[in-house]
C-alpha cells in the first residue's frame, strides 16, 4: 500500500544505549546525513513505510536529559521544547540499555512529561540475561504506563514487532496517556509555569518549566520574551540551578523504588569479562603499549590488504583510457574525457581500498567498546597539554577527517580547552592525506619487509601519523600558555560493556564514509580536473605553436621516435600553458624545498582538498603522453629534471612534500567549519597560517639535509 502520512519519530536515548544500531535496523541503507539547523551538529535521518505511514526517523545525539552540559545535548532541547522546530517530532521511540535501567528512566520521565506518544524500547537484554539479570517487562510496563518491547540490535529480532507497536499505539491511537509517576511541581514553579503559559499558550505545564530554565540559549525566543521569562522568574525568586536539582532528586525518589521489584539478578552477582579486561587494557603501561599495536597492526593492514585491490582499479582505468583513445575521434572532448576525468578520478579513486580498510578497523574497535578506553587511558596526558579528556575524541575522529572531528568539540565544556582543541585538530592526519602518503612513501622508503613481519612503508605510514599527533600536542601547550587556560574540564565517560561488533553497523559506517568521500571528493576532483585539463591544454597561442615547433625541431635533430616526440611536444607545451605559468609565478618561492613549477600547480589545487594532489599529478602527467598504462606513481618516477636530468622526486624532495602536507592546512572545508565554530575569521585566519609556517620550514629543512 503506497502511504498516503508522513510522521517525524524522534529516536532518543542516553548515549551508548543502543540507538544507532537500531536506527540501522529500521532504516538499513535509506539514509541521509547532514546538520541541525543552524549548528553543525551532525543529523542523521531516515525513512521506512508502515501501511499507510511514511515515518521519518531522526536520530538525535545521545543526551542524558533535558538540562544539557554540551551542545549536542542543547541541540537536542531546543529541538523539543521548540514545537515549530522543523525536527520537532510528533512521536518518540526512545530506548534504553536493560543492563544500567536507573540512569536511562530519567530523559525517558522528562519526555512523557512533555507529552510525547512514547514506545520504550529495551536493548542489550541479551546482555543483561547473561550477566544474571531478569528484567520483569509486564511489571515495567504498568509501573511506567507506557508499552515496552525488547528487541536485538545485533539480529534485527523484534524489529518487525516494534514497527506494528508503534504503529498500532502512537499512530491509530495518535495520543499519550497520562504519564504515570509525573513530575510534582512546588509552589514556585507551579506559579512561573503558569504565568509562561500565559505567554504561550500552546504549551503544556512542564515545557513552560523548561522556558523558565532554558530562556537565555534558546535561540527561538525573541528579546522581549527572554525579558518577559526573565521578570516572572525574578518575581517568584526562582533559581534554575536549584529547581533543577530538586527536579532530577524528585523523579529519581520515584522511580527508583520500583526497580528492585523490576530487576532481578539470578544466579548470584553479576558476572562479566569487562572489569578483567580492563586491568590490562585500562593499565597505565600495558594500556598504551596494546593501544600502539592495534594502531600499528591497523596501518600494516592498509597497506598489506588493499594492495591487489588497488591494482585492480588502477589497471581499469588505464585499460579504460586506452579503449577509449581507440574509440573517440582524435578531438578535444576526447582528451578531456581521458587526459582530465578519468585521470584525476583514477587518482584517486585508487585509494578507496585503504579508506574503506580504515574505517572498518576504526568501527570495529568502537564498535566493541575501546575507542572509549583510549579515551579513559590518554586524559591524564590531555590534562597536561591544555586540553580536555575528551579532546582525544576529536583527535581520534581527526583520523578519519578533521571537520566532524571539529564538530565534536561541542561536548568540551571549556571554551578556551575546546578552542586549543579546535586548532590543533587539522594537524593529526586524515583520510584525505591516504592518497598523497601512499605515493610519496615509494619514492622515500623502499617496499621491503623488517623484522620478518612488518612492512617498512606500513611502519612509516604509521610514522606520519604519530608525527602529526605529536606535533598537535606540542601546538596544543603552546596554545596552553598563550592563551592563558583559565581552570580545566573534567572529564565524565561512560565505559560501556565490552560486545561483539555488529557487523552490519560496521558495514554501514564504511559504506557511508566511503560513498560520502567518493561524492564531497568526487564534486571537487571532476571540477578542478576540468580546469586543470583546460589550464594545462591551452595557452597563449603564439607561445604555445612555438614550443610545439621548438620540440619538434629538436625531436628531428636528436632522431627521436614517435612516442619521445610525442612526450617532448607535451612536456613544452605544458610549460607554456596558463597552468605551467600559474606554476612558475609561484616557483621562486617553493625552489628552495626542491619543488618544481608542477608541483606548484598541485599544491595550489590541492588547497581545495588535500586528496587533489594525486588527481592533480595524474592530470598534468597524463597530458599528451604515451604511456597510459602506467600508474601515476610509475609517471612521478620518471620525471626527470630538463636540465640536470636527475629524478624530480629524489629522497629529499619526497620527504619535503611528505613533510609539508604532515602540516599544511590543505583543506578550504575544515577552514569553513572553524569559522562556523569559532564565530570569526581569526581564529581560522591564525590556523592557517601558523600550520603553513610549520609546513614550510620543516619541507625546507628536509630538502636542505637531504636533498
Amino acid at each position: 500500500m503506497t502511504a498516503t502520512k508522513l510522521m517525524k519519530v524522534a529516536l532518543l536515548g542516553n548515549p551508548n544505549s543502543g540507538k544507532s544500531t537500531l536506527f540501522n535496523q529500521l532504516t538499513g541503507l535509506r539514509q541521509k546525513v547532514g546538520n541541525f539547523p543552524g549548528v553543525t551538529v551532525e543529523k542523521k535521518s531516515g525513512k521506512f513505510v508502515l501501511q499507510d505511514l511514511e515515518i521519518e526517523l531522526i536520530d538525535f545525539p545521545g543526551a542524558y536529559s533535558l538540562y544539557p552540559t554540551s551542545k549536542d545535548e542543547r541541540v537536542v532541547v531546543e529541538s523539543l521544547c521548540n514545537p515549530e522546530d522543523e525536527n520537532y517530532p510528533d512521536a518518540v521511540i526512545y530506548v534504553a540499555d536493560a543492563t544500567n535501567l536507573e540512569k536511562q528512566l530519567l530523559f525517558f520521565h522528562q519526555l512523557r512529561d512533555l507529552g510525547f506518544p512514547i514506545v520504550l524500547v529495551l536493548s542489550m537484554l541479551d546482555i543483561a540475561m547473561r550477566d544474571g539479570l531478569d528484567v520483569n517487562i509486564g511489571l515495567l510496563e504498568k509501573e511506567l504506563g507506557v508499552r515496552i518491547i525488547a528487541i536485538n540490535g545485533r539480529s534485527g529480532e523484534q524489529t518487525d514487532a516494534l514497527k506494528k507497536l508503534f504503529y498500532q499505539e502512537l499512530y491509530q491511537a495518535n495520543a499519550p496517556s497520562t504519564p504515570r509517576l509525573a513530575y510534582q511541581f512546588s509552589q514556585v514553579e507551579n506559579a512561573v509555569a503558569q504565568q509562561i503559559q500565559e505567554i504561550f499558550p500552546k504549551i503544556n505545564h512542564y515545557h513552560a518549566l523548561l522556558l523558565a530554565h532554558h530562556y537565555k540559549w534558546l535561540s527561538r525566543l525573541t528579546t522581549e520574551q527572554k525579558n518577559k521569562i526573565e521578570a516572572i522568574n525574578q518575581q517568584h525568586g526562582f533559581v534554575d540551578l536549584k529547581f533543577q536539582i530538586r527536579e532530577t532528586m524528585q523523579r529519581f525518589d520515584r522511580f527508583a523504588p520500583i526497580l528492585p521489584k523490576i530487576l532481578k539478578i539470578s544466579g548470584g552477582e553479576r558476572s562479566s569479562n569487562t572489569e578483567w579486561l580492563d586491568r590490562f587494557l585500562t593499565h597505565r603501561l600495558w594500556g598504551v603499549v596494546f593501544f600502539f599495536l592495534i594502531m600499528l597492526l591497523t596501518f600494516q593492514a592498509i597497506y598489506t590488504w588493499a594492495s591487489y585491490p588497488m591494482d585492480w582499479i588502477e589497471w581499469v582505468f588505464a585499460w579504460s583510457s586506452n579503449q577509449l583513445k581507440l574509440l573517440l575521434p582524435d578531438a578535444w572532448f576526447a582528451d578531456l574525457l581521458t587526459e582530465g576525468i578519468l585521470a584525476g578520478l583514477g587518482g584517486v579513486l585508487v585509494f578507496i581500498p585503504q579508506i574503506a580498510i580504515l574505517f572498518f578497523l576504526i568501527s570495529i574497535l568502537e564498535e566493541v567498546g575501546y575507542m572509549a578506553r583510549a579515551v579513559f587511558l590518554f586524559d591524564r596526558l590531555m590534562q597536561r597539554f591544555g586540553l580536555n579528556g575528551r579532546s582525544i575524541v576529536a583527535l581520534i575522529s581527526g583520523g578519519a577527517c578533521a571537520i566532524p572531528a571539529i564538530m565534536s568539540t561541542r561536548t568540551i565544556a571549556n571554551p578556551k580547552e575546546r578552542l586549543i582543541t579546535i586548532l590543533v585538530t587539522p594537524l593529526i592526519s586524515c583520510s584525505a592525506r591516504i592518497p598523497v602518503y601512499t605515493v610519496l612513501i615509494g619514492f622515500v622508503v623502499p617496499a621491503i619487509t623488517v623484522g620478518g613481519i612488518f612492512n617498512a612503508q606500513g611502519l612509516v605510514f604509521m610514522g606520519l601519523y604519530v608525527l602529526g599527533i605529536l606535533s598537535a600536542l606540542i601546538s596544543a601547550l603552546v596554545f596552553k600558555y598563550v592563551l592563558k587556560t583559565e581552570g580545566y574540564s573534567f572529564l565524565m565517560l561512560e565505559l560501556p560493556e565490552y560486545r561483539m561488533p555488529v557487523f552490519k553497523n560496521v558495514l554501514l559506517t564504511v559504506w557511508e564514509k566511503v560513498k560520502s568521500f567518493i561524492l564531497e571528493a568526487g564534486k571537487v576532483i571532476m571540477l578542478i580536473s576540468i580546469v586543470l585539463w583546460f589550464l594545462a591544454s591551452y595557452g597563449p597561442p603564439r607561445q604555445m605553436e612555438q614550443a610545439r615547433a621548438e620540440a619538434l625541431s629538436l625531436a628531428a635533430a636528436e632522431n627521436m621516435d614517435d612516442d619521445a616526440t610525442q612526450d617532448l611536444v607535451a612536456a613544452r607545451q605544458i610549460e607554456t600553458s596558463f597552468a605551467g605559468y600559474l606554476g612558475k609565478f609561484i616557483e621562486p618561492v617553493i625552489q628552495p624545498l626542491g619543488f618544481d613549477w608542477k608541483i606548484g600547480i598541485a599544491l595550489i589545487t590541492s588547497f581545495a582538498a588535500r586528496e587533489v594532489f594525486v588527481g592533480t599529478m595524474a592530470t598534468i602527467y597524463s597530458i599528451g603522453s604515451s604511456d597510459d598504462e602506467y600508474s601515476i606513481r610509475d609517471r612521478m618516477a620518471k620525471e626527470r629534471n630538463p636540465i640536470t636530468g636527475e629524478p624530480i622526486y629524489t629522497l629529499g624532495t619526497s620527504l619535503a612534500l611528505l613533510l609539508f602536507y604532515v602540516f599544511a592546512m590543505q583543506c578550504m572545508s575544515t577552514l569553513a567549519v572553524v569559522r562556523k565554530e569559532t564565530g570569526t575569521w581569526k581564529w581560522p585566519a591564525i590556523q592557517f597560517f601558523y600550520m603553513t609556517a610549520m609546513a614550510y620550514i620543516s619541507a625546507l629543512l628536509a630538502y636542505q639535509f637531504l636533498g
